[in-house]
């Protein structure tokens, strides 16, 4: 059976104005890093689950990218991350949120999975079991990078300027997340997502990456990984309306990912609903639809057709 995986490296991209070109070709070279990764392991025959944790391993690597090195700041200039996996087969899923000290977020929400009985561990507790359990662990400077530094600052004052709300701390001005969906040659699916959450977000506050079926979902029909701003795809329950749509109204898989991030997200949340999915379903067809300025994304689908993009077709 035909193989098929996805990748993003977050939706709210640089405007296309100021993307410049040795920026581009460092962006797509991470982008094709990480679909590599993934697409080795479902050319060895290896699981959709493996090839999506192999893929969101090399993003969170990668400093470019809002997950594990290169994580944006939560308002107190701390790094608070949260992952998720969740394999179609089986239905099992494992989370974590607020994890300050494991290198690698992804791996950490596979063995809640697969080593808890639980499905989300959160915070110090998190850590502490990735460290009980022999993940790699890493100082805070790890996480730490002066691009995502000076977002913070440049935000913080923002907020002085134009004396923000509450909400603010919520909203910030940044988004991204990493996220991969796969199906392999058995035919199932799954999903994996990873983030550093929003530019200036209140401490402890919590998005739709680690919420399974807002952020990450999988079951035998469909995968997807979300991204964008997580209130609203948690408030919209959005990888898991994705599946009802095809499930129960008979839509195809791009039917319904459009009508969920085209329409149900700006029907809900407006402008500030913005963001994207990837999306797999169980005959490797892929969707990648977002409905903001850019979305770093990549894939080969069943038939072998090979895409990295940034923005929309000019």
């Amino acid at each position: 059976m035909s193989i098929a995986i996805a990748i993003h490296g977050g939706a709210g991209t640089l405007a296309r104005q100021q993307m410049t070109k040795a920026r581009e070709r460092v962006v797509r070279a991470g982008l094709e890093t990480a679909l590599d990764a993934g697409l080795a392991v479902l050319r060895d025959g290896g699981s959709a689950l493996d090839a999506v944790v192999a893929a969101v391993i090399r993003l969170e690597d990668d400093p470019l990218f809002n997950a594990g090195c290169g994580a944006v700041f939560n308002e107190e200039g701390d790094i608070e991350l949260e992952a998720a996996v969740m394999d179609g087969y089986t239905r099992a899923a494992g989370s974590v949120m607020g994890v300050s000290r494991t290198r690698n977020p992804v791996r950490l929400a596979r063995a809640v999975m697969e080593d808890t009985p639980h499905v989300t561990l959160g915070f110090g507790a998190a850590d502490a079991f990735a460290q009980r359990i022999g993940l790699p662990q890493a100082p805070p400077g790890y996480f730490h990078t002066e691009t995502r530094w000076k977002e913070l600052q440049d935000e913080l004052e923002r907020r002085r300027r134009e004396a923000p709300t509450l909400t603010d701390a919520v909203i910030g001005q940044g988004r991204g997340t990493v996220g991969a969906v796969a199906r392999d040659m058995n035919g199932r699916l799954a999903s994996a997502t990873s983030t550093g959450g929003r530019n200036g977000k209140m401490a402890g506050r919590v998005g739709d990456s680690a919420v399974i079926g807002a952020g990450t979902w999988a079951d035998d029909a469909v995968a997807v990984s979300c991204t964008g701003h997580g209130e609203w795809f948690v408030r919209g329950g959005v990888a898991h309306e994705i599946s009802a749509r095809m499930r129960l109204a008979g839509q195809s898989l791009e039917d319904a990912c459009d009508s969920v991030v085209l329409g149900l997200l700006p029907r809900i949340g407006g402008e500030d609903a913005a963001g994207g999915v990837i999306a797999v379903d169980a005959r490797g067809n892929i969707a990648m639809p977002f409905n903001c300025e850019g979305m770093y994304r990549a894939a080969v689908d069943a038939e072998g057709a090979r895409v990295v993009a940034i923005y929309r077709p000019a």
